[in-house]
């Protein structure tokens, strides 16, 4: 059996499961099914939560069309979409519909396997506010890496509004991470699931608290040469 150490805690390699889901109501997503091998099986429950906000940089109107330089246009826009889902950090990049979209992270190096993280992304942009969501998640590599896909379910929800205060305006994000993971390894199965979900816990918050700004700068700054470059194309 094969762990994963971080400090002094260690956390089991597990066999995951993809899920599938819904769409019932704008803004909600529901799971309709899970596949779980086992119903009766211990599952750990990890989470992480990030919020964070940036000021919005200050650009000039040309020609007194100021609204197509607001943040709600370029999320809209094809350039604010890639930019959301951070298109130059992915293998590939495939759209599925108007909003959905089938994006394969670079492989990475897990447990001596090579495995290229798939997530199936929906990204639902308004004149208010921006949400990515995670509709599944999934695992390509070996047939041992793709088994993996079987005892694993995940959702996220990345959150984005903006507000005026005085004249600044300001970028908020609220990320959300859930991952549910079926302990079947000895002598995990015979530990507190608190075993699992406490260092898991941990890594995860430390992920999402060190990714989030990065992302959240990266998306600024394509945000600042795309105005730039709409300037420019009406100068």
């Amino acid at each position: 059996m094969r762990v994963i150490q971080y400090g002094s805690c260690s956390i089991p390699s597990f066999q995951f499961q993809e899920c599938s889901f819904s769409r019932k109501r704008a803004g909600v997503v529901e799971v309709i099914k899970s596949n779980l091998s086992n119903s009766d099986a211990k599952r750990a429950n990890l989470s992480a939560r990030k919020k964070d906000r940036i000021k919005l940089p200050k650009h000039d109107s040309i020609g007194g069309d100021s609204k197509s330089l607001h943040i709600s246009e370029f999320l809209s826009h094809k350039s604010g979409v890639e930019a959301m889902l951070n298109k130059r950090a992915l293998q590939s990049f495939e759209s599925i519909d108007s909003n959905t979209y089938r994006c394969t992270l670079p492989q990475v190096q897990l447990l001596n396997f090579e495995v290229a993280p798939v997530l199936t992304l929906k990204v639902n942009p308004t004149s208010e506010d921006c949400t990515v969501e995670m509709l599944s998640c999934k695992f390509e590599g070996s047939d041992l890496v793709e088994q993996q896909n079987d005892h694993f379910l995940a959702s996220m929800v990345n959150h984005i509004t903006w507000e005026t205060v005085g004249s600044q305006t300001f970028l908020d994000v609220d990320v959300k991470l859930n991952i549910s993971l079926e302990i079947y390894t000895m002598p995990f199965t015979m530990l507190p699931t608190s075993a699992v979900e406490s260092p898991g816990n941990i890594m995860m918050q430390a992920l999402v608290d060190r990714l989030v700004p990065l992302l959240l700068q990266q998306l600024l700054q394509d945000y600042d040469n795309w105005v730039r470059q709409y300037q420019k194309s009406l100068s």
